[in-house]
């Protein structure tokens, strides 16, 4: 459960939370970025037990510590698992002073009227009880938004903040995601939807209740200003989308008030080739740069 250094953290700490939660659908994709090919591993279980030790390997580097990483998202896989002999969340927090949060959706839906929702989650209430035994702070759940389309915004927001709802009734805190694909042609119509959309769920959650947001860095520079300065909402985070790490970085200095949430972003260069002092340097780089752009706004 929540406690108040945690509040306190995610609330007004500059830094940036580490996405390490690749899923099954793209965890192939991640470990080739990190220089695993596919044929390296021959089972599932394998390609897992690789990525859970690229996400240790991060997660135990020197520069990862709470004075820069305040967050990091788990994947439920990760969670399970030990890093240093210590179970990843409290590990995280009680070596690293870093916020654990879990990655609690179970993928997306066919594209429908412009989006794609998330898949149902019949378990979600016993894997929260699991989270919370386990000192996980958070959760993360992401839906995708590929067209301005007004009716299909109002869904995929409406199934976030009643996911958000069932994870702030379990005493955790939910970071909402609901990402804007960043090459589509109404990308800045979509964006204008889901303000408005987003600002009517907040506006409907009693007054003692806050959620996170994370969010498509946007068109315009802080179109999410009021989301940043809303009392219902803790932190508003954003992913880096598919943009290059310079890109995201530049995109992120210009939203004031918004910390990154960065996946493939966080570790480019990465490589499992790489002697623990060029991994070690090349992550330490990589926090820098995004502590950077994260406290710029």
């Amino acid at each position: 459960m929540p406690n108040a250094e945690q509040i306190k953290q995610m609330t007004s700490a500059g830094g940036f939370i580490a996405a390490l939660d690749q899923s099954g659908g793209s965890t192939p994709k991640a470990l080739k970025l990190y220089g695993i090919e596919e044929s390296e591993y021959t089972s599932e279980a394998e390609m897992f037990d690789l990525i859970h030790a690229m996400r240790a390997r991060i997660a135990t580097a020197p520069a990862f510590t709470g004075d820069k990483v305040i967050g990091a998202i788990l994947f439920e896989m990760t969670m399970d698992r030990d890093i240093e002999g210590m179970p990843a969340a409290q590990f995280l927090w009680e070596k690293r002073r870093v916020v654990p949060f879990l990655k609690i959706d179970k993928g997306l839906e066919e594209a429908k009227d412009g989006v794609k929702l998330m898949k149902p989650m019949p378990h979600l209430d016993a894997l929260l009880d699991r989270a919370v035994a386990k000192g996980i702070f958070g959760t993360k759940e992401r839906s995708v938004i590929d067209a301005a389309s007004p009716s299909g915004i109002k869904a995929v927001v409406e199934q976030q903040f009643d996911v958000g709802r069932q994870v702030l009734a379990k005493g955790l805190v939910p970071i909402i995601e609901p990402e804007v694909t960043i090459s589509i042609s109404d990308k800045a119509e979509a964006e204008d939807i889901l303000l408005a959309e987003i600002l009517r769920c907040l506006d409907a959650l009693p007054a003692d209740q806050q959620v996170m947001l994370k969010l498509t860095l946007p068109e315009k520079a802080n179109l999410y200003k009021p989301l940043v300065d809303h009392p219902r909402v803790m932190r508003v985070v954003a992913l880096s989308g598919g943009y290059s790490r310079d890109e995201a970085n530049a995109r992120l200095a210009q939203n004031s008030g918004i910390i990154a949430s960065f996946s493939r972003a966080l570790t480019e260069g990465l490589s499992a080739q790489q002697a623990d002092a060029d991994f070690n340097s090349t992550i330490a780089g990589t926090i820098d740069s995004i502590h950077a752009a994260s406290i710029a706004g």
